[in-house]
């Protein structure tokens, strides 16, 4: 690509780059477009990728394929690593700011989270049963002529709506393999109103009850059962860098290798159907033990809370924008209304469901409720967003303990629904 009349020429690595910049600038300046008290925060660059990727994507990669100064889904490899590595920086952020509140919560709440996970899961697998039967009675749709194809695409469209890359491998893993593609489709389709619903929801309901956020935060905090103040330590503590950065690579490292462990479901062994804790729940679980213990004998192993800050909002853009551009060009090539309806449903019932659930059954706070359900939704950016509304980084502990429950549980789900259907 050329600019200026051809004085700068920008191609390959460079070109991407470029593109990449270009829509985190674009991104955050339409999440600061306020509406009412509602923005899309940093959902914005999410939006700004998928119009990149539906609009722009596929014509300018083959552009640079066919001048020869990328290969052939070079793009789409490298915008892989952008996404896991803005992953794996938010979740172990998340995870490190959990840690000293977690475990105190989770005592405390844990029967709550439990049941509050299975709800949401439970009733988004509801939803996707519910889409099969509608399906067969007005249609399946888009050149799908069976049922196996069409359960293949609602377990795509389901791990989607719940934004759930472990439903969606195992969902992969459980159909046919001629019908592996649907369930990628599916996965596209949904993904987008299931980040951008459940970000939106977070802001909208704190407005719809009037909620006091100082009030709800002091509600926060009080929950802690006291278990959240710092742990002292006599002596001064062994420090890598002055900024944790080291401490925070140890835990990306062993989390990593840990949410690679798999474990058979099937009678198959490996080479069945397994469940792991992927990349996520890994750095998630390593982070929230570094987190509460801070150290390992006078090695400090807990990172500085202004790096916890830029890794964390550094991770979720990049994050957004990885899986965005890809996924708006899949958006456009395979869309069909029928099928993004099938969406909403499967992301707005939980939400529904789960907040009422945790409010009338469970007594739970508002920002209590509100991070458990973007654990149980197993929603990265919703996350991101409700830290900015709430204004406190403590609804991370009740995502953190949350989100372990509904990934087991939304993995089991998408693989019930391919036996049964």
């Amino acid at each position: 690509m050329t600019l200026f009349g051809g004085v700068i020429s920008v191609t390959g690595i460079s070109f991407l780059m470029l593109c990449v910049f270009a829509i985190l600038f674009v991104g955050y300046a339409l999440g600061r477009v306020t509406i009412k008290g509602v923005s899309l925060g940093d959902a914005g660059v999410f939006v700004v990728a998928l119009l990149f990727g539906a609009l722009l994507f596929t014509p300018l990669e083959n552009q640079l394929v066919i001048k020869g100064e990328i290969e052939v889904g070079f793009a789409e490899k490298a915008l892989e690593i952008i996404e896991s590595l803005g992953l794996i920086l938010f979740v172990t952020s998340v995870g490190f700011i959990a840690g000293p509140k977690f475990f105190g919560n989770m005592k405390k709440n844990f029967k709550s989270y439990v049941l509050l996970g299975l709800v949401i899961i439970l009733s988004g697998g509801i939803a996707a049963v519910t889409c099969i039967f509608i399906g067969k009675g007005i249609g399946f749709g888009a050149s799908i002529e069976t049922q196996e194809e069409f359960t293949a695409m609602i377990t795509g469209l389901l791990s989607g709506a719940l934004t759930s890359t472990p439903a969606f491998s195992a969902a992969k893993e459980s159909v046919a393999a001629e019908h592996v593609s649907l369930v990628s489709v599916g996965y596209g389709i949904a993904y987008i109103f299931g980040v951008i619903g459940v970000v939106l929801f977070v802001q909208i309901m704190p407005k719809i009850v009037k909620a006091d956020m100082a009030v709800e935060r002091a509600k926060l905090s009080t929950g802690d059962d006291g278990t959240s103040k710092k742990k002292t330590f006599k002596g001064k503590l062994l420090e890598l860098d002055d900024h944790g950065v080291a401490a925070f690579a140890l835990a990306a490292v062993i989390g990593t290798m840990v949410g690679k462990v798999a474990v058979p479901l099937t009678s198959n062994g490996l080479d069945g159907t397994c469940f792991s804790l992927t990349t996520t729940g890994g750095c998630l679980l390593t982070a929230l033990v570094f987190g509460h213990f801070g150290r390992i004998g006078k090695l400090s192993i807990m990172p500085s809370q202004s790096t916890l800050k830029l890794f964390r909002e550094l991770g979720l853009v990049l994050f957004l924008l990885g899986a965005g551009v890809p996924g708006g060009a899949d958006f456009v090539k395979y869309f069909d209304p029928m099928y993004f309806v099938y969406g909403m449903i499967m992301t707005i019932l939980p939400l529904i469901i789960g907040y009422f659930f945790a409010k009338y059954v469970l007594k739970l706070s508002l920002l209590n409720s509100l991070g458990s359900l973007t654990g149980g939704m197993t929603s990265t950016p919703a996350l991101g967003t409700l830290i900015s509304t709430a204004g406190t980084e403590d609804v991370a502990a009740a995502y953190a303990a949350t989100y372990p429950i509904a990934l087991i549980a939304v993995v089991l789900v998408s693989q019930l629904i391919v036996i049964v259907f």
